[in-house]
């Protein structure tokens, strides 16, 4: 009886704590960093738009956010909201 219980909790934790958007991963991005390393670090985003020349890409999580702008693929402006 004990094993589905551990399983069950091990698959609730994994689940919930598989989030990339993280205080510390937030940190990580640096100005001029290339769009394909913010990918690898905080997955793919959740929505892009160009304009201008100027991609704005935003990752959501719930009620947390990281929006980046990137000029010539690389980090221009980066925010965020609610990380932990």
């Amino acid at each position: 009886m004990k094993i589905p219980t551990i399983s069950v909790l091990a698959l609730s934790l994994a689940i919930l704590g598989c989030s990339k958007l993280t205080l510390e991963n937030y940190d990580r991005i640096t100005m001029g960093m290339p769009y394909d390393e913010v990918v690898r670090l905080i997955g793919a985003p959740d929505q892009c738009d160009d304009v201008m020349g100027v991609r704005n890409c935003s990752w959501r999580d719930g009620k947390r956010s990281i929006d980046v702008n990137f000029l010539a693929g690389q980090v221009l402006l980066f925010s965020s909201s609610n990380l932990k």
